[in-house]
C-alpha cells in the first residue's frame, strides 16, 4: 500500500504536474481519479487542503481522504483576508461572526479537543484573536466574556444538531 499526501487547492485539482504524474506512475486512471478528488474537496474551495491518497500497486484500488483546513484557514476565508496580521495585539486585518465561528468549529470538530459547541466556539475565537480577526467587530477577549454571560446562547441552541447534541 502506496501513501501519499498531498496538498492541493480544494475543488481545482489538474493533471497538471505535480499532481498528473504522480498519479500516472501508479497508472491510475487520471481523469477519474481528479474527478473524484475535486467532488471530495469542493466543500472547501478556494482553501487549500491535505489529502492522503493510499494506493494498493496490487489491485489498482485507491482511497481519497481529505483532512480539513486549518482553523486559521477557515477563519480568514470568512474574514475574506488572505493572511493572518503579523501583529495581532495591534493591527486587525479582519472581522468574523460568532455564527462562522460556530460553523468553524463544527468543521473542525475531529480535530478539536473541545467536549461542547460552546468550548469549541471558545477555541476557534482565541485563534481569531491570535490572528488579528475581531468577532462581532469587537476584540474577541469581549466576545468570550458575552459567551461566558449568555449573550449567544440562541446562536449555540440553532447549531447543537449539527455539534451532535449538548
Amino acid at each position: 500500500m502506496k501513501v501519499l499526501r498531498l496538498r492541493v487547492q480544494a475543488g481545482k485539482v489538474s493533471q497538471a504536474p505535480p499532481l498528473g504524474p504522480t498519479l500516472a506512475q501508479y497508472g491510475l486512471p487520471l481523469n477519474k481519479v481528479i474527478e473524484e478528488i475535486n467532488e471530495a474537496t469542493k466543500e472547501y474551495a478556494g482553501l487549500e487542503v491535505t489529502l492522503i491518497l493510499r494506493i494498493d500497486e496490487a489491485t489498482g484500488k485507491y482511497y481519497i481522504e481529505v483532512k480539513s483546513p486549518t482553523t486559521t484557514s477557515l477563519l480568514l476565508k470568512y474574514a475574506g483576508v488572505q493572511e493572518p496580521s503579523g501583529d495581532p495585539a495591534h493591527k486587525k486585518v479582519g472581522n468574523v461572526s460568532v455564527e462562522d465561528a460556530v460553523k468553524v468549529a463544527i468543521a473542525k470538530k475531529g480535530e478539536l479537543k473541545a467536549k461542547t459547541l460552546k468550548a469549541a466556539v471558545k477555541s476557534v475565537i482565541s485563534t481569531a484573536r491570535s490572528i488579528g480577526l475581531t468577532v462581532e467587530g469587537k476584540d474577541p477577549k469581549a466576545v468570550l466574556a458575552e459567551i461566558d454571560a449568555g449573550t449567544y446562547d440562541e446562536v449555540f441552541k440553532r447549531y447543537e444538531k449539527l455539534w451532535g447534541g449538548g
